[in-house]
């Protein structure tokens, strides 16, 4: 496998730069700022997955909405996201236009403008986003009633990044700005800058355009929360929906912990493809199911949810297909994967890891992920080979420690037939 060469350093200010040299048609820049929904305050949800649009809106030397503009007008990409641990804002430039891209990052980083007039226009755009995305979408509470399956709503990850739309209406300009002044500082970010430039050049644009922000006290560590979660239940809910479904999770490990490989590859052996375990017993054999698949929801500093979904055949009871799911899953653990299994599984994760690393723009979000699980970039060159020394009863042992059967959250989606 290919290594990356990743050089780190970090400004005076305490923001972390990592560069990645190699051969691309462009240079990534990814800036994650280490704040998500997690990190929210219980009545004040949703202003981690706001700013995601607000830092769009213009800063002391560039106007609302002309960031976008301009990264695509000298031919680049330009997008963000919002997970429960971090917020991440990336684009995709020509080399011509790295200093650019540098320039407008730094710029609202140091300066975001945050008025009245673009703190309600983007409020306005997050409420049409719930509407469109969650209350008028089939399936759209689904990943909210998973989520709430297991942690109490006074558990940090006991909402989605969208947040609650009651919050944003109650919120005030003054609150947001001190959510901006709290997270958005040089100590709580770290940048990449992947593609055909040089650790020297990376740190001395770096500089030049993020040195002059002012330092700031770092923030304290976040601990894991000790509020415990649900025990395991049974819930079933009707919606209108095309067809039902039935979803099984568990709590598992957390991000950043080492048997997450193990899982990843038992998730795939259960429920990747037509070669897996449970599509050749539920769909091919039995046909008790039209599909099955298998995911990984992660989480940093709580238990993350693993989960197996079925999509009953027509006329099955959802419950015996989840009866099913648990029986096959206890003859897993009893037994552990075949050699075949497991090798199809280190193979899939394999060609997939390395067609993550293959672009810039992968390879770039990677090392910001690395460096927010362990603060070690260079883990994107280690991984795959901790995945090949696994062993099939590796998996076993995962299945058995988070998979219990006995410890499984059932969730019947249903179709309202009416």
């Amino acid at each position: 496998m290919q290594k990356f060469p990743i050089a780190s350093a970090q400004l005076d200010n305490g923001l972390q730069v990592m560069v990645a040299e190699a051969p691309s048609p462009g240079v990534a820049v990814n800036l994650w700022v280490e704040v998500g929904s997690s990190d929210e305050e219980l009545d004040r949800t949703g202003f981690a997955h706001l700013f995601e649009h607000l830092m769009f809106q213009g800063s002391a030397n560039v106007e609302p909405g002309e960031h976008m503009a301009l990264i695509e007008a000298a031919g680049g990409t330009v997008n963000a996201t919002t997970s429960s641990d971090r917020t991440n804002y990336f684009e995709t430039v020509p080399r011509g236009a790295l200093d650019l891209a540098l320039w407008l990052e730094a710029d609202r980083l140091e300066s975001l403008t945050i008025t009245e007039e673009n703190f309600e226009a983007q409020r306005q755009v997050v409420k049409e986003e719930k509407r469109e995305r969650y209350d008028n979408q089939p399936y759209g509470d689904l990943l909210e009633l998973l989520v709430g399956q297991h942690f109490p709503d006074t558990h940090p990850y006991g909402h989605l990044t969208i947040g609650s739309m009651e919050h944003l209406d109650a919120a005030e300009l003054p609150d947001v700005a001190d959510f901006w002044r709290a997270w958005y500082r040089p100590s709580n970010a770290h940048l990449v800058l992947a593609g055909p430039i040089s650790p020297d050049e990376g740190f001395t644009l770096a500089e030049r355009h993020f040195g002059r922000l002012p330092k700031r006290e770092p923030l304290s560590p976040r601990a894991a929360s000790t509020i415990p979660l649900h025990e395991p239940s049974v819930q079933s809910v009707t919606r209108d929906v095309p067809y039902s479904v039935t979803y099984l999770s568990w709590a598992a490990s957390p991000a950043s912990a080492d048997d997450q490989p193990a899982l990843d590859l038992l998730l795939s052996i259960l429920a990747d493809g037509h070669a897996s375990r449970l599509h050749r017993n539920l769909v091919k054999d039995t046909r008790r199911a039209q599909e099955v698949h298998g995911s990984m929801l992660p989480n940093h500093r709580a238990p993350s949810l693993a989960t197996l979904m079925a999509r009953p055949a027509d006329g099955v009871d959802p419950r015996d297909v989840g009866s099913a799911i648990l029986d096959e899953l206890a003859r897993f653990t009893d037994k552990g994967p075949s050699e075949q299994e497991f090798a199809r599984a280190v193979a899939q994760y394999e060609r997939a890891w390395l067609w993550q690393l293959a672009t810039a723009e992968e390879r770039a979000d990677l090392i910001n992920e690395a460096y927010l699980l362990w603060r070690d970039p260079d883990r994107i060159n280690t991984e795959l080979d901790e995945v090949l020394r696994l062993t099939p009863a590796d998996v076993r042992a995962a299945a058995a420690r988070w998979l219990d059967p006995e410890r499984a959250h059932i969730l019947h989606y249903l179709k309202d037939d009416h």
